[in-house]
């Protein structure tokens, strides 16, 4: 998949990306429920994310190796970005054609609320198996 661009709901806040896959992934973390308002569906664009210059974008530090990016006009959720800028995760919301993005896998199973649930087969991972990942990672750790 080559180069896709994306938005916000206002249109004031685009984006150039290119997903690293068709893959899509779910977040039911309680930060990304919070942002994202319900499950945060998202692709990795690692490498290959920019706003466009002079985008209307805020950035919120929400730990310590990570920062969210959304629309200061209309507040869409846009993105989790790692502070070091090697990681993209982006809203396959703000895409065209988000269904474009099958989801695979879902992370903080064990965070989930009890009240949704996706239908298909995903691969899942709780949060203490994403930590224990992440931390043996070369951008993790830190």
């Amino acid at each position: 998949m080559g180069p896709q661009t994306g938005s916000c709901l206002c249109g004031a806040t685009t984006f150039t990306a290119t997903p690293s896959d068709e893959a899509a992934g779910v977040c039911h973390c309680s930060m990304c429920r919070k942002f994202s308002g319900g499950m945060f569906i998202v692709t990795d664009c690692s490498g290959a994310f920019d706003f466009a210059p002079g985008a209307p974008v805020t950035r919120y530090q929400s730990s310590d190796w990570g920062e969210r990016a959304f629309c200061s006009r209309c507040g869409s959720s846009l993105a989790w970005l790692s502070r070091d800028g090697k990681m993209a995760f982006v809203s396959i919301q703000a895409f065209p054609d988000p269904s474009r993005f099958p989801v695979t896998h879902e992370l903080f199973i064990d965070c989930k609320p009890a009240s949704y649930g996706l239908s298909g087969k995903t691969t899942t991972m709780t949060e203490a198996e994403f930590m224990a990942q992440y931390a043996s990672s070369p951008e993790g750790g830190n």
